[in-house]
């Protein structure tokens, strides 16, 4: 026996690592045939997509240096783009509104100069902190359509600590002075990201997987915490001393016996968005002209679509380029057929001047059942009840899914980490 960790992500990854170096006896089970999970990647003739866009902003020294250790890192400046009735505006659109039009931006500063005054703490929900935060005009025309596509629910079901640092609020001189002029200031809220050179996102994590033991194809379908054991859908079953736990909640609840109705419900109640990534591979080496960017028209699917090719070239073939485009539901909508989805988004690019059809060369479509939290009025109380109740009975819980959290990357790998020397012992030996 030993440590049994479920899911070979980035937190599991992170886990298994710093268990690793305390020479503690851990194995991972993956229920795919590769290690990364979402941040994971695949290749098609040549061109690599992660599964959906990711970047590294490490604030830390440790996981900087690590991250490292395991791949050369290219730097970016963040200066996304975003797509609104037919114009490019440099993001954020609230400090870039020289391209609309006079009557557009007069709307939107004439909100900004009439908003409601609010303190913070009492603002009671998403919708309402958009409006204090940048009037109506702008709130109504981009940030409510941006979350109807990207979290798939009106800006008032959400609750707002979530928001922390990942919207910019300028002031009302910034507004002008980006109404009148064009702005080279990046206001995004890391100011540099990082991605491998070569392999993918995934390869952040290289020294930290070399040497795991993992196994694959091992999907876990009940955990009998009474003898201590983890059964697989092959059939097969092990036992644990400690068991980590990166699995969404509401799948891990699935797999026990005897939960609580309490229990049951509060799992049931948890909101999470879905997922498709249509990836597209083009025969020209300048076809992505930004990093990424947003779209704001709602007769497009896509929320967000970005360039793997731009992150590196090591993702794409000599003279080619790449776009990855995500479309998101939530758990409560109607998800629609794949054929629909990849047909909007390809037609769709196509309107918009992005690429011309003749040029594609690769396309796919994918589809994750977990994309991202949804932070519903009730998800504090909801997940707490949970992991309270997962803890009592020896299961630790941690990463994006296992913690119900909006962990970027950095976060992720830390919650392994920190779950990891919980014994103490790697943290005595590294101190």
């Amino acid at each position: 026996m030993g440590t049994v960790i479920l899911g070979s992500g980035i937190a599991g990854i992170s886990a298994g690592y710093h268990l690793n170096l305390e020479k503690e006896p851990v194995i991972i089970y993956e229920k795919n045939n590769d290690w990364g999970g979402l941040c994971g990647n695949f290749t098609i003739n040549g061109f690599r997509f992660d599964k959906f866009v990711h970047f590294s902003f490490a604030p830390d020294e440790y996981t900087v240096n690590l991250f490292k250790q395991s791949s050369e890192m290219l730097e970016h400046i963040p200066f996304p783009s975003n797509y609104y009735k037919g114009i490019w505006l440099r993001h954020p659109a609230q400090n870039n509104l020289a391209p609309l039009s006079i009557e557009e931006k007069v709307n939107i500063i004439d909100g900004f100069i009439n908003k409601k005054m609010k303190p913070i703490d009492e603002i009671e929900n998403y919708e309402e902190w958009l409006r204090v935060q940048y009037g109506d005009y702008f709130a109504e025309n981009f940030p409510f359509k941006y979350t109807r596509k990207y979290w798939g629910v009106e800006a008032r079901e959400l609750e707002t600590k979530w928001v922390g640092q990942r919207m910019y609020t300028p002031d009302i001189k910034q507004v002008l002075r980006g109404a009148f002029e064009t702005q080279d200031e990046c206001f995004y809220y890391s100011k540099v990201m990082k991605y491998p050179k070569t392999g993918g996102f995934r390869s952040i994590l290289n020294k930290c997987r070399k040497g795991l033991n993992i196994e694959f194809n091992k999907e876990a379908v009940k955990i009998d915490t009474s003898s201590r054991k983890v059964f697989f859908k092959d059939g097969s079953e092990t036992k644990y001393e400690r068991l980590i736990s990166t699995l969404p909640l509401p799948e891990i609840i699935k797999m026990l016996d005897n939960v609580p109705s309490n229990i049951k419900t509060a799992a049931a109640n948890l909101m999470y968005t879905s997922g498709y990534m249509v990836s597209l591979g083009f025969n020209k080496p300048d076809i992505a002209k930004y990093l990424w960017f947003y779209i704001y028209d709602e007769d497009i699917l896509s929320s967000r679509v970005y360039s793997p090719s731009l992150k590196s070239s090591d993702n794409v073939p000599q003279g080619c380029s790449s776009l990855q485009a995500e479309i998101f539901f939530s758990n409560k909508a109607k998800i629609p057929p794949a054929d629909e989805v990849i047909k909007n988004t390809i037609e769709k690019l196509i309107n918009m001047g992005v690429c011309e059809e003749k040029d594609i060369i690769i396309k796919d479509i994918r589809f994750e059942k977990y994309a991202n939290i949804i932070f519903d009025h009730n998800i504090y109380e909801n997940r707490q009840i949970i992991l309270d109740y997962l803890n009592s009975i020896g299961i630790e819980s941690i990463g994006r899914f296992g913690k119900w959290e909006y962990f970027w990357t950095h976060q992720a790998f830390a919650d392994g980490k920190n779950t990891a020397e919980k014994e103490g012992k790697y943290a005595a030996a590294n101190n």
